[in-house]
């Protein structure tokens, strides 16, 4: 028997992750791929699986700690060979710091309080949060001023104080951080909540009208709007209460800054895909014993790639007054789970044929079904598709996946009459609908985008050119 660590994976581009769950404890007998504990980033939860399988001897982590790609997680026992474990020997000894073994930090205690309080309403939080931090002066908080635009820096904060953040309404773009190299913390936003809800503003802030203390920072009186109504629903009859679950919470702030900041303008066009159909249909008689079904969204990646290299301001990102040309094509599909939307991206897909793609996507459907997508392979995406194919609809407005400048949506197909100069033909229709940002796109290349794009789906051929 050998005795190995379990460490975290490649996690993308986060620095660090939440553990928010643990499922094992010592003592248990895990397989190959269970999965060990959940962690959250600010995108998105994930599942971290164990790389092998054995009897969980120690953990290494708790709720609430941070972790990283290379963090151990805990230690397994194993069947291994002799030399294998005489190789995992050092190990323990190599990252003495990355791997806490005492109890929770101070404070996790503090952050599971701030999750106890953030759980119930918001009004109700406030007071109760600031009471346990009334030690945080209110001067030394600056003031909320709505009319000021926030610094164009990331502000600097765990993933948890940004949920918090969200939760409360507060914008940490105006706070100033109170912890290590300035980081924002649990008590500097409860205290921006203590300074607001108690009137302490500039008197710029005050001159600009701002909110009464009873309005939260995120009610949108901020922006000049009515107040978001307050309702009493069990008035009008039965109700019931439910969460949201992590990847709504997370994704809903996402849209929301996406719709709001981005200028949004939709073209809505049919494709022909009556031969396409037919090609697709005989393709998967042909490779029915090979287990691989191709759908038509593996087509539309197809055609996209191609639209996207003949125009390839679609192709591209806003970065401050530069346009950034992508030279890779990575295509993002919506997949739907039990808990929400999630964005699973196809990596290079102009090196890819359409079985090849078909087969990648259905594995990343159902890892996203699972929970068990990793950051890795949700990022990166250059274009988006949301195909609502299967479910009906004709057309729709996608929201566009910052920083991704456009976004294809796509409908329910049906057969439609069709003038072909002779006389009227049933043909197949395809509903396309795509979302583009002005600043970047004009309508012009917005329509010649769909046209070709149709003519691409219309005759499959054209691929290849």
């Amino acid at each position: 028997m050998a005795q190995v660590e379990v460490q975290v994976p490649d996690i993308g581009d986060f620095d660090e992750v939440t553990v928010i769950e643990v499922l094992v404890k010592v003592g248990d007998t895990v397989a190959a791929e269970q999965s060990l504990i959940t962690v959250e980033s600010d995108k998105a939860s994930m599942e971290i699986p164990s790389s092998r399988a054995g009897v969980v001897q120690q953990l290494k982590v708790a709720l609430g700690d941070k972790v990283k790609q290379g963090s151990v997680v805990l230690l397994l026992e194993t069947a291994e060979a002799a030399g294998a474990a005489a190789a995992a020997a050092p190990a323990p000894s190599a990252q003495p710091s990355a791997t806490p073994t005492a109890p929770p930090a101070p404070g996790a205690a503090a952050q599971a309080q701030v999750a106890a309080a953030v759980s119930a309403t918001v009004p109700a939080v406030v007071p109760t949060a600031v009471v346990a931090t009334a030690p945080a002066p209110t001067a030394s908080v600056p003031a909320h001023e709505p009319t000021v635009a926030p610094s164009a820096a990331l502000p600097y904060a765990s993933p948890s104080v940004r949920k918090f953040a969200r939760e409360l309404g507060v914008p940490l773009a105006e706070l100033r951080g109170t912890g290590l190299k300035g980081r924002i913390t649990h008590e500097d936003v409860q205290a921006f909540t203590q300074a607001v809800m108690s009137g302490a503003a500039s008197t710029k802030a005050q001159q600009a009208k701002t909110p009464p203390p009873s309005a939260t920072a995120g009610s949108g009186e901020a922006l000049g709007l009515l107040p978001w109504p307050k309702v009493d629903f069990a008035r009008f009859g039965p109700i019931e209460r439910r969460d949201l679950s992590r990847i709504k919470k997370i994704s809903g702030a996402n849209l929301h800054r996406n719709w709001v900041l981005i200028p949004h303008v939709t073209n809505h066009d049919d494709a022909d895909i009556t031969d396409l159909e037919a090609f697709r249909v005989l393709l998967n008689k042909e490779n029915e014993k090979a287990g691989v079904k191709v759908t038509m969204l593996a087509f539309l990646i197809k055609a996209s790639v191609a639209a996207l290299k003949r125009f390839p301001d679609f192709n591209a990102s806003l970065d401050g007054e530069q346009l950034v040309l992508k030279q890779y094509f990575h295509i993002g599909f919506a997949a739907d789970t039990p808990n929400g939307l999630v964005v699973p991206v196809l990596k290079d897909a102009d090196k890819k044929g359409v079985l090849q793609i078909s087969q990648e996507m259905g594995e990343l459907a159902k890892k996203a079904r699972d929970g068990k997508l990793t950051p890795a392979e949700m990022s990166g995406a250059c274009f988006t598709i949301s195909s609502l194919g299967g479910i009906g609809g004709r057309y729709f407005t996608p929201i566009i996946n910052a920083p991704e400048v456009a976004i294809l949506g796509v409908c329910k197909s049906s057969m439609e009459p069709v003038w072909n100069g002779k006389e009227f033909q049933p043909r197949l229709m395809l509903p396309l609908s795509l979302s583009w940002d002005h600043r970047v796109i004009d309508g012009a290349s917005a329509a010649r985008f769909n046209a070709y794009l149709g003519q691409v789906l219309a005759d499959f051929r054209r691929v290849l050119l």
